[in-house]
């Protein structure tokens, strides 16, 4: 921390403050005597940066999931610049694909047509072209980050290696390329799949393409107005805490929470840090200490309004957080001690 106050840790934004001021809330709320009438579990598991298919997907879909008859689910948010919260109702897909190209090898001083490389630039340009409109898009104003198609490239990777380097007088046979695609619900997918047919790999280039990770078939969303009682305890909470939240959003990324979506139980994805520039993934990620503090309290009000609610549904649960955690083991011994308060934290 420096002489500013801020917190400078890989994690400060991106998840372990979320989840400490989770453990903090509750232990402040177990200090004052509250006592909810539903049960509260923090759930903490691993892989959400790949994909959490072996953490949250299948904890979802799991029978023991099934049995803690969960109400309403709360994960991971965004930073906001701001004075307001910015509260998340869906989220973008995320397609991760890789484009390769092949071509006859040729002399580095050579001039023909249909090499790898030159192959592989095309491609590169006709989606350079396309990420272009959509960023126009955000620039000109009135839609959020997470409205619009982003397309980045997260390697390049061509050339015939040598004990120095690269072979430098030697054109390669195949080369390729590899972009992180986040696709919003509003956006017809079949047809950015037909643009990446017919422009950006095209067979008759000798263009193939692969899908690290595709999220398909229909995205759920969380309905964010009067007619979901979770939305309007969410806004008066905040407020009772002395913030207030923005106009509802599209997650730019991927959180765990569309696994929940899909299993039919309502998610919004929600941080309490105000005030601050977001710096996920990024250098010098940082939160400040006083804003820290008061994210304690937004989740204290919140965990004290949705934990108190009493509904028709039957369901008398929350899962707060599903948090994603590096680490692996189970600590069941830690989960029975704790069962009997209602607050289930599993490091999985």
């Amino acid at each position: 921390m420096d002489h500013h106050g801020d917190i400078y840790a890989r994690g400060s934004q991106d998840m372990k403050c979320v989840g400490m001021q989770y453990l903090e809330a509750i232990r402040k709320l177990q200090a004052s005597g509250f006592k909810p009438l539903r049960s509260v579990y923090l759930s903490f598991v691993p892989d959400e940066e790949i994909g959490g298919h072996d953490g949250a997907e299948k904890f979802a879909e799991s029978q023991l999931f099934k049995s803690l008859n969960i109400a309403i689910v709360l994960d991971e948010g965004l930073p906001s610049p701001t004075e307001s919260y910015r509260v998340f109702y869906g989220e973008r897909s995320p397609w991760w694909l890789v484009i390769k190209a092949k071509g006859p090898p040729g002399h580095g001083a050579k001039l023909y047509d249909n090499s790898a490389m030159e192959n592989l630039l095309k491609s590169i340009e006709s989606i350079r072209r396309f990420r272009a409109s959509q960023f126009d898009l955000l620039k000109a104003g009135g839609i959020a980050e997470g409205d619009v198609v982003s397309v980045n490239m997260a390697f390049l990777k061509a050339g015939t290696p040598s004990p120095t380097g690269f072979v430098m007088n030697l054109q390669p046979s195949e080369a390729e390329a590899g972009f992180d695609i986040r696709v919003p619900p509003s956006v017809d997918a079949e047809a950015l799949e037909r643009r990446l047919v017919e422009e950006w790999a095209p067979a008759a280039r000798n263009m193939s393409f692969e899908f690290k990770q595709k999220l398909t078939g229909k995205q759920f969303l969380t309905a964010a107005d009067d007619s979901n009682p979770w939305w309007g305890l969410l806004e008066n909470a905040v407020k009772e805490a002395g913030g207030r939240t923005s106009k509802p959003e599209i997650f730019p990324a991927s959180t765990d929470a569309r696994y929940f979506r899909k299993a039919g139980v309502p998610a919004f994805g929600f941080s309490p840090i105000s005030n601050t520039p977001s710096l996920l993934h990024d250098h010098n990620e940082y939160l400040g200490k006083a804003e820290y503090l008061k994210g304690i309290e937004v989740y204290v009000s919140i965990i004290k309004a949705y934990a108190s609610y009493e509904s028709k549904s039957g369901s008398r649960d929350e899962l707060w957080g599903s948090q994603h955690s590096p680490f692996k083991s189970s600590f069941r011994k830690f989960v029975q001690s704790i069962r009997s308060e209602s607050i289930l934290c599993l490091l999985w």
